[in-house]
């Protein structure tokens, strides 16, 4: 019971209900054993290990289970030295902490017995210790691309960035909203769905004998089913009720682009808002969230955040983040914008003019213009946008903003939301949608009430924060247009 990894174990936890702390106490993880300041402390570590020093007299091995960016230094005298433990190896190492008198580690672990896992042939595993693997190379292996330092880095990030983000919004009082991955609707009405249907079509339900239904296909769901391109239109049906909710989930769109920005699946966090005044309401929202979230990384995975800042992301990344985050967003109108836009014209691949949609050239152009710092260009033309956004006076456009970061471009997409009724009528006859979309402007006749909200892209989010050149090494397993492995 003096043991490092058994230390404040109480006498409750030896029932025969094994509880986590239990666990936990028992097997403490390699971040729990780094904070250990107490020589002749007895630990069990386990882990997989990373480098592989041997000498004529002792073995140095370095241990890690993905808990932290660190790894526990290992010490093995010759008499527990095994051909077995290689790079790549998981082991299993009990001993005791002492003072370490070199560098890199204030304590070090003496072992005093060790156990091979399970082996790992080095010259079959794709990856070689000390050696910086091209990002390319590494995507070919996602069976295995956790095991690289930057990528185990990313999963921490990641993890953090959704905690940050789930933070924010319980902070701030607004319910996080399951909505669902099937749905009928399209909410962006770009028609880039996926449609889901049985493999097996002897699943499908039989319908009615009627003549006038036998005249429709057959489907699951008895109507088109997709995978969502959006949860708006859902919570917007919750915030009737719930004046502030958010939801993040995957979202899915057959987008077949293979660019360094687009995935046909990633993450959206989307809130919606209730009682908004103006659209402003939605972009301080946007602002603070994003700034929340920075700092929110940098208290509590720093040592990751700066592994990428030294090791992946351009040289300058932490300073364009950091200016992110102390400077104020511009707000600049979509007309201005373009003037501003088509001063350059002669630099674009596409060439701008009032009327269309900003390319991603035009959006980086836009972010230097301001020297980097994020810009959120608002009232865009009706024509561009979908039917949901709130016309302005001028009629010619909308109520809309999209917010622009360096690199990146386009990070986060918001609207004020349509509220009046006879107006969004109008607008669902002209998009030919009122039949499929009657219960969306049937919100509009109980107590309807001014509204917005917003999507943010949270592997782009990623992207800007770390300097991560292609959104595929944002996500764990990402599946794009011709890809789609494991």
């Amino acid at each position: 019971m003096s043991t490092f990894a058994l230390r404040g174990l109480k006498r409750s936890f030896l029932s025969r209900s094994f509880s986590f702390t239990q666990y936990r106490l028992i097997r403490n993880t390699i971040k729990d054993i780094l904070k250990c300041k107490q020589s002749d402390a007895t630990v069990n570590a386990t882990g997989w290990v990373k480098t592989l020093q041997v000498h004529k007299n002792v073995t140095f091995i370095k241990v890690n289970d993905g808990s932290s960016l660190s790894s526990l230094q290992v010490i093995i005298p010759p008499e527990l030295n095994n051909n077995e433990i290689t790079f790549g190896s998981s082991v299993s190492v009990e001993g005791k902490m002492i003072e370490s008198p070199g560098q890199g580690q204030d304590y070090e672990l003496l072992a005093e017995k060790i156990s091979v896992c399970g082996t790992c042939n080095p010259e079959e595993f794709p990856f070689q210790s000390r050696n910086k693997i091209p990002v390319e190379y590494v995507r070919d292996y996602l069976h295995l691309r956790p095991r690289t330092n930057f990528f185990s880095s990313l999963l921490r990030l990641r993890n953090a960035t959704t905690n940050a983000i789930h933070k924010y919004f319980q902070e701030n009082d607004f319910l996080f909203i399951h909505t669902p991955i099937l749905t009928s609707n399209d909410c962006e009405g770009g028609g880039e769905v996926f449609s889901v249907e049985p493999h097996n079509k002897d699943l499908i339900p039989e319908l009615s004998d009627s003549e006038e239904e036998n005249k429709t296909p057959k489907l699951f769901f008895r109507n088109p089913a997709n995978l969502t391109v959006s949860g708006q239109l859902h919570l917007e049906i919750i915030t009737g009720a719930i004046s502030r909710c958010y939801n993040f989930g995957p979202t899915f769109r057959a987008d077949m682009s293979v660019d360094r920005t687009h995935l046909a699946e990633f993450y959206m966090v989307e809130a919606e808002m209730a009682f908004t005044k103006s659209l402003e309401d939605v972009l301080e929202v946007i602002e603070s969230l994003v700034k929340f979230t920075i700092r929110e990384l940098q208290n509590t995975c720093d040592d990751d955040l700066q592994f990428y800042y030294k090791y992946v992301a351009p040289k300058d990344q932490q300073k364009t983040v950091q200016t992110a985050l102390d400077k104020a967003f511009t707000r600049i109108p979509y007309t201005d914008a373009v003037k501003i836009l088509e001063k350059k014209n002669k630099k674009f691949e596409f060439k701008i003019r009032w009327g269309e949609d900003l390319k991603r050239e035009h959006e980086r152009y836009l972010v230097k213009y301001n020297n980097d710092i994020p810009v959120f260009v608002t009232d865009f033309p009706a024509a561009i946008k979908p039917f949901y956004a709130r016309d302005n006076d001028d009629t010619q456009t909308v109520s809309s903003v999209d917010l622009l970061v360096p690199e990146v471009g386009e990070l986060v997409g918001g609207t004020m939301r349509e509220e009046r009724y006879d107006v969004l009528k109008n607008k669902l006859q002209q998009h030919e949608l009122l039949e499929n979309l009657n219960w969306y402007l049937d919100l509009r006749k109980f107590g309807s009430v001014p509204h917005g909200g917003f999507g943010l892209g949270f592997e782009r989010m990623l992207q800007f924060i770390l300097g991560i050149n292609n959104i595929r090494d944002t996500i764990p397993f990402p599946r794009s247009s011709k890809h789609c492995k494991l």
